[in-house]
């Protein structure tokens, strides 16, 4: 059910005759034309609001499901794509993975996000031409602002349909508020086995992950911002 309002008042949507099983209670403050409502429950700690132009917008909320960040890119490899060995250059699949892990990203926080590490990339079977790609991403595990990110990559024959996973990769990303500092981010709740695999592991990638930033920047300390003529002295 869709209900289309107009008025410039504060409106409780479940005093409205008759709606109040359809509808949750909330309420919309709005000075503008036309505001749209849909039928979709919002959670009892969930708070929006509606700003002229900007249509419905998405609550804030405590807890999302994995599925709710899944995004996916679907593309098909050709000459151009294609490295020295005739399969798809490493380098290309890398910029295709950290692009729709962005939207991942953003889709769980609905706030700016940023790359903070690629965690891991394993290349496990050749891509080649004529194949068709496709990269399945979805946020896995959370902390106060940050989000893991996996990325599955399937490869597939076109002309057999054999399907098979080509690539796997974990992201960090940490979502910013306008003012450029780390917000916090909901979870996130596992459902299917793949899922609960994934999140159950996650805390084991974290600890790695933190050793690993703390080794980055313990050999940072011994490196320079050398200029190219600068260097070797």
């Amino acid at each position: 059910m869709q209900i289309w309002l107009k008025h410039d008042e504060i409106v409780c949507l479940s005093k409205l005759a008759g709606l109040e099983s359809a509808l949750p209670v909330w309420l919309v403050h709005a000075r503008c034309d036309t505001i749209f409502c849909g039928n979709e429950m919002v959670p009892k700690w969930g708070q929006a609001s509606l700003k002229k132009g900007e249509g419905q917008m998405e609550p804030n909320r405590e807890e999302k499901f994995c599925k709710e960040s899944r995004a996916t890119k679907i593309l098909r490899v050709f000459p151009s794509d294609l490295n020295d060995h005739n399969t798809m250059f490493g380098g290309k699949l890398m910029a295709y993975i950290d692009d729709v892990a962005s939207i991942s990203a953003e889709r769980h926080a609905r706030a700016e996000c940023v790359t903070a590490s690629t965690d891991s990339v394993d290349f496990l079977l050749p891509i080649r031409e004529g194949h068709s790609v496709c990269l399945t991403s979805y946020v896995t595990s959370t902390g106060r602002s940050s989000m893991e990110v996996f990325v599955k990559v399937v490869a597939e024959h076109l002309r057999t349909g054999e399907r098979m996973i080509a690539a796997t990769a974990f992201l960090t990303f940490v979502a910013l508020g306008p003012d450029g500092r780390p917000v916090p981010v909901p979870k996130v709740i596992p459902e299917s086995p793949e899922e609960k695999k994934l999140h159950e592991t996650a805390p084991a990638r974290a600890e790695a992950r933190k050793r690993h930033r703390e080794q980055s920047k313990l050999l940072a300390e011994h490196l320079r911002p050398d200029r190219l003529w600068e260097m070797g002295n």
